[in-house]
């Protein structure tokens, strides 16, 4: 039992890894490093919404919907690049205040926010890990066609396969999981000049080790592994400027 825990969590955060360091490379590129957790905060919005006017049910489709309502304002943001970060701090802000507003009408809304910023992962079901590694092979299909499209419609397909992304992420894995999943290995990989297949193997590395570590000292899952991605992630960029 333990086992199949274990198991299932490790292959949620290597799925996730898996499409996130593509996304997360391409948003440092880009300078936009608060593009994803404002756009996974809002993704949260939607379903802290569902949970307390339906109680959770459609919870994708509002998550999605609040989702792509951030990712079209960030992307109309770029064409005033110059406050586009700001803007999308703004709207991270307007994200996580509105998820505490809409939660503090459910009796247990604690319980929620926390689910929502880290949720614990070992108790995620093995047949959800293969309905988004399923999800996420199609958006990466699609990621590959979207090449051929030219200016604003890259730019909007780009956004819109994001957060059809983090709409599934940020309900099995919660915001702070999904950020760290998304900057921590991306960033690495670029510090050290090495490509997507890095990315993915070094995140996948650290997330197992997070997961093992949660197990062995009995620690919240989710939480060791945000820690855990953060930390290897400011120490590789410190000890790249330090050299």
């Amino acid at each position: 039992m333990i086992w199949d825990l274990f198991f299932s969590s490790f292959l949620l955060s290597v799925v996730l890894v898996g499409i996130h360091a593509y996304f997360g490379r391409e948003i440092v590129k880009r300078g936009i490093i608060f593009t994803d957790i404002a756009v996974a905060q809002l993704s949260g919005v939607g379903i802290a919404l569902s949970l307390v006017l339906l109680d959770g049910r459609y919870a994708y489709f509002f998550s999605l919907l609040f989702g792509l309502s951030a990712s079209l304002l960030i992307a109309l943001s770029q064409r005033l690049k110059e406050y586009s970060e700001a803007f999308i701090g703004l709207l991270y802000a307007l994200g996580f205040s509105l998820v505490v507003l809409v939660l503090s009408f459910s009796a247990h809304g604690m319980e929620e926010l926390k689910k929502l910023t880290a949720s614990d992962i070992l108790f995620v079901r093995l047949e959800e890990v293969f309905k988004t590694a399923l999800i996420y092979s199609l958006i990466g299909l699609l990621l590959y066609l979207r090449r051929h499209f030219r200016g604003l419609w890259q730019e909007l397909s780009f956004f819109a396969l994001f957060s059809l992304t983090l709409a599934s992420s940020v309900k099995l894995a919660g915001v702070l999981v999904v950020f760290s999943l998304l900057v921590s290995p991306a960033l690495v990989s670029l510090l050290l000049r090495k490509g997507l297949i890095f990315a993915w193997v070094w995140g996948s590395f650290w997330s197992f080790l997070a997961i093992a570590l949660s197990f062995w000292l009995d620690l919240p899952t989710g939480y060791s592994l945000v820690f855990l991605q953060a930390l290897v992630g400011l120490a590789v960029f410190i000890i790249k400027l330090i050299r």
